[in-house]
């Protein structure tokens, strides 16, 4: 099932989006944009490069969690997943956010 793309606000004017799955649940966080125009690019390039495995880069955190980046063809980190306890569940984790990007439309709330 499609996710959406979740367009915000920080507390210092930029954007950033979040990637919300079908289910309700946040997969993904991009970083912040200076532009609205950026951060739009940023969900395009999402949608583009969430398909592709390879564009995933999981790491172990000092914590002990699995953290998860989705990268573009440039190896800018476009998408920040959440940390997960094992390596196989930051995997399902890529999985979850190429099912969430695919079709997902985009909602604004940068006037909330």
């Amino acid at each position: 099932m499609a996710g959406k793309f979740v367009m915000k606000r920080a507390k210092n004017g930029e954007f950033f989006f979040s990637l919300i799955a079908g289910n309700g649940e946040n997969v993904g966080k991009s970083e912040t944009y200076k532009a609205r125009a950026s951060a739009d690019n940023g969900i395009e390039s999402v949608k583009r490069n969430a398909p592709d495995m390879n564009r995933y880069v999981i790491k172990e955190g000092k914590d002990g969690k699995h953290y998860l980046s989705l990268k573009a063809s440039n190896g800018q980190i476009i998408l920040t997943g959440q940390g997960y306890s094992s390596e196989s569940g930051a995997e399902k984790g890529r999985e979850a956010i190429a099912r969430a990007a695919d079709g997902a439309a985009v909602v604004d709330e940068t006037e909330a």
